[in-house]
């Protein structure tokens, strides 16, 4: 068995010092990812560690379980033990389960490819060619699994043709279980580029020293990108509650509305003048940096559509989903016009408001307009895949083909120690070996 964590799931370590860079309860003095259109050489130091199984970020503040339960379910009740990559044992093929940590931040075709070369290498030591994976994967984690089963070791394929699945990574994976997986991305991801992100879900209005993922972190991440709802899935409203049509992968419509600190006046001036060494003038600083976002929606459209290649398809990887719907779910942000500063707003969670006509729009109105039920974080549609094809001029509605779906009532980042859930995915795994 494979288990991989979500976004944020692994330690970051930074290679030269040694500092665990994530989780870490202050600010590291790393600015992040390089920001150049050449999104293959923007790396630093820092590496993979081990899962986060808990985080305690200081002694007053209560431990968080994030991935403990869940391995500690796998050792106590279905009867693996944890084996090692590159020491797997005698045993390496035998109830072992392994735990692919990965750079979370980095692009997530990247970390597909290297769990397929990590496989292969597995298998090539444990001498067992024939050898195929149950896969456990949470949030992200799930995205990666099922690009590795559909294309293997390649990457996405340049130009703007049709992208189709080879199903070259079939080989090494018998199934993957999901656990609150956004197939078809999260509006939670378009928040965290405007906003910022917190692992610990319920303590995250309460600790200002908590080293969250910034805004400014965010937007050095291909990955977090990547999250963004697809296309058939994207929906944002107006002033009066009404769908309006958003091109999430057009840069002219995050520079309109001042999306992400890109367009931000501080982080604009912080970014030329951390880049005056270069010899360049301002403007070109600035173009690389607005030529650096295209780079990444086009990177994040196409991965969108390599995934959604699979959707309304027969699968030789059967896909389990499981998941949380009883939490309200960011699923529809709303853009309105501040006739005061002359500038556009948008809201990501809901705030009372008058329209331009006067017309005040209370808390309860925008809650059912903005949120849908999922896990907090990610939608059931989402989970399923479910999004709207327009081919040929009409609009039909897709959707992963699953074995089966179970949904519980729990947040994103507890679902994997949800003991119900656990017993259903353990089942679908343990089940199937004894047969």
């Amino acid at each position: 068995m494979i288990v991989i964590p979500g976004i944020l799931g692994s330690e970051l370590i930074n290679s030269k010092t040694g500092e665990k860079v994530w989780p870490s309860a202050f600010r590291t003095a790393e600015d992040g990812l390089p920001m150049t259109p050449d999104l293959i050489s923007n790396r630093d130091d820092l590496v993979p560690g081990k899962i986060i199984e808990t985080v305690k970020l200081a002694r007053l503040l209560p431990e968080v379980y994030v991935y403990r339960d869940l391995l500690d379910a796998l050792r106590t009740y279905a009867g693996y033990h944890e084996a090692e990559w590159n020491n797997p044992g005698p045993d390496g093929d035998k109830d072992a389960f392994y735990v692919f940590a990965y750079d979370w931040r980095q692009d997530n075709v990247s970390n597909a490819r290297e769990l397929v070369r990590r496989i292969e290498r597995l298998k090539d030591t444990l001498h067992r060619p024939d050898l195929q994976f149950n896969v456990i994967a949470h949030s992200m984690g799930g995205l990666i699994a099922r690009y590795a089963a559909m294309y293997g070791n390649q990457d996405l394929p340049e130009g703007e043709g049709e992208i189709h699945p080879t199903w070259e990574g079939a080989r090494h994976i018998n199934k993957i279980v999901m656990i609150g997986v956004p197939n078809e991305g999260s509006a939670d991801a378009f928040s965290t580029l405007v906003e910022g992100y917190s692992i610990t879900e319920g303590l995250r209005r309460r600790v200002p020293l908590l080293n969250k993922l910034t805004a400014e972190d965010a937007i050095r991440s291909p990955a977090v990108f990547q999250l963004l709802p697809h296309a058939g899935f994207v929906r944002f409203l107006d002033e009066s509650l009404n769908t309006i049509q958003i091109d999430l992968y057009d840069p002219e419509v995050w520079k309109k509305y001042g999306w992400t600190p890109i367009f931000n006046p501080d982080f604009r001036r912080r970014f030329t003048n951390h880049k005056a060494g270069l010899g360049d003038t301002d403007a070109a600083r600035l173009q690389v940096l607005e030529d650096y976002l295209s780079a990444m929606l086009k990177r994040a459209r196409r991965f969108h559509q390599a995934l959604d290649a699979g959707l309304n398809m027969k699968q030789p990887v059967p896909l389990l989903a499981i998941g949380g719907d009883c939490e309200e779910t960011l699923n529809s942000p709303i853009i309105i016009r501040d006739a005061k500063q002359d500038r556009w707003l948008t809201l990501v969670r809901p705030r009372e408001f008058r329209t331009s006509a006067g017309v005040k729009v209370t808390i309860p109105q925008l809650t059912a307009a903005m949120y849908a039920p999922g896990d907090g974080r990610v939608t059931r549609k989402s989970l399923l895949g479910e999004s709207i094809s327009n081919a040929d001029g009409q609009e039909t509605v897709v959707r992963l083909t699953l074995t089966y779906a179970v949904f519980g009532c729990d947040l994103h980042g507890k679902l994997p120690g949800n003991k119900s859930l656990q017993d259903n995915a353990l089942t679908a795994i343990v089940g199937e070996a004894m047969k």
